[in-house]
């Protein structure tokens, strides 16, 4: 289609990639609303839930931890299930970017913004 244009023909092949991956990249970040995480502390006592971009959904607390004076500790719980949450969707969020990546014939370890 693009003989005797040189590399331009190249370009033109460049950029449909580009349209493709934008394309990719904006359909990934709907769908990252949709994946959902869950990640715990205290032996499942705090669950928290959250989005494959991190935002909080419902942390979910058994009430047999509400006992005396262990608000530190119940603090303590809630934050670590919230940070476990969070990781784990920031471990799918890369995973999911991987498998784009990997499909358009990209570097898996190319890093590409959120």
């Amino acid at each position: 289609m693009f003989k005797g244009l040189g590399g331009l023909g190249d370009m033109a092949g460049m950029m449909k990639k580009a349209q493709e991956m934008q394309g990719k990249m904006a359909q990934l970040q709907d769908d990252m609303q949709n994946i959902i995480v869950e990640g715990s502390s205290g032996a499942g006592l705090v669950t928290a839930t959250c989005t494959a971009k991190g935002e909080l959904k419902t942390l979910d607390i058994d009430p047999s931890i509400f006992n005396g004076d262990d608000k530190e500790v119940v603090e303590d719980l809630i934050l670590a299930a919230i940070k476990d949450a969070q990781t784990k969707a920031t471990e799918r969020a890369q995973e999911e970017m991987a498998k784009l990546t990997e499909g358009l014939g990209l570097p898996a370890d190319m890093k590409l913004p959120f």
